[in-house]
């Protein structure tokens, strides 16, 4: 089944961001895009460098108007001893999401279930709260921030104007198409 236009459920959890816990819930998630970036575990490998790419296009997807959220099930705590430990991660300014009941690893379908490992997983999520673009990968596939910013800005574009869509390699300020029976078949 489809996550697409899912509207997540609520949820209220910890997070680890600039020196501080603090509670983070749906509410905080409605209202601008998001980004909830599911990886297995804190103190692994491949996960502390998707975390650091992400801490440095942070900024661009801020411009975006798009908050970025972390998510493993680990705790707070141990996002923030990782955060100290880590010169990678240290480089994080985004909210570290602490999951250790699951609540969002079900939600978003990524829980797995023998390890209480979050598999991983990107799902953008627009305003109102519904996930428009997702993508889940084996553990030993890294994921690319600039593709994921790129997905943000043209689920941004499709959202805003409803007549147009984005063909593949878009990017921001390209050539779009209108769905139309002079198309079909002629691209």
């Amino acid at each position: 089944m489809s996550l697409i236009n899912k509207e997540i459920s609520d949820f209220t959890v910890q997070a680890y961001q600039n020196g501080d816990f603090r509670t983070v819930t749906k509410a905080d998630a409605l209202g601008h895009w998001s980004l909830f970036f599911f990886y297995p575990a804190d103190f692994t490998f491949v996960c502390p460098t998707e975390l650091e790419e992400l801490a440095e296009n942070y900024d661009a997807f801020k411009a975006e108007g798009c908050e970025v959220y972390s998510v493993s099930c680990d705790t707070h705590f141990v996002h923030k001893a990782w955060h100290d430990e880590s010169e990678r991660v240290g480089k994080v300014a985004y909210p570290m999401l602490a999951d250790p009941a699951h609540v969002l690893a079900r939600d978003f379908e990524v829980l797995i279930e023998e390890d209480g490992l979050a598999e991983r997983g990107a799902f953008i999520v627009d305003p109102e709260g519904r996930i428009q673009v997702y993508e889940v990968t084996a553990g030993g596939i890294g994921r690319n921030a600039k593709e994921l910013l790129r997905l943000v800005q043209a689920a941004k574009f499709v959202a805003e104007h409803g007549d147009q869509v984005c063909p593949a390699k878009w990017q921001p300020g390209a050539e779009t198409l209108k769905p139309s029976l002079d198309l079909v078949g002629q691209l």
